[in-house]
């Protein structure tokens, strides 16, 4: 008799490079990698901040979005919500241990879009003149 318990609550094996739709790890890329997301991480990379600290470094996000976002980014640990019961009540964000993993691609990333961006600029020019005639 196989145990069925086990076989619903195991996630699925996922391929390298597959992107399957019942991978897991499409939800967490798709999670960590939004631009939001990356740019809180950079954010609290100095440190802890409250929210606002924060709302204030992020021009043009809405505090929903920044709202939903530090869930994310809290729900899978790579930041932690601190109540500071002050008055008012505030809460700081901080990176956790495993959220700081992720500092050193991020990084690169970053490094990567300010070298190459004049290229990316020349490909955009390039292909948006060509779709013009």
């Amino acid at each position: 008799m196989t145990d069925v318990s086990t076989s619903e609550t195991a996630p699925p094996r996922c391929k390298p490079q597959h992107f399957s739709s019942e991978c897991p790890s499409r939800v967490l890329i798709d999670q960590i990698a939004d631009k939001w997301s990356m740019m809180v991480l950079a954010v609290l990379d100095s440190g802890p901040l409250r929210f606002n600290a924060i709302k204030k470094q992020l021009e043009g996000v809405t505090q929903k979005a920044l709202t939903q976002c530090l869930r994310r980014l809290e729900r899978n640990g790579l930041v932690a919500r601190e109540v500071i019961a002050d008055s008012p009540v505030a809460v700081q964000y901080e990176i956790t241990p495993l959220g700081r993993t992720l500092q050193p691609p991020f990084r690169a990333l970053y490094a990567w879009t300010i070298a190459k961006m004049p290229e990316v600029e020349q490909a955009r020019q390039a292909f948006d003149q060509r779709r013009a005639r």
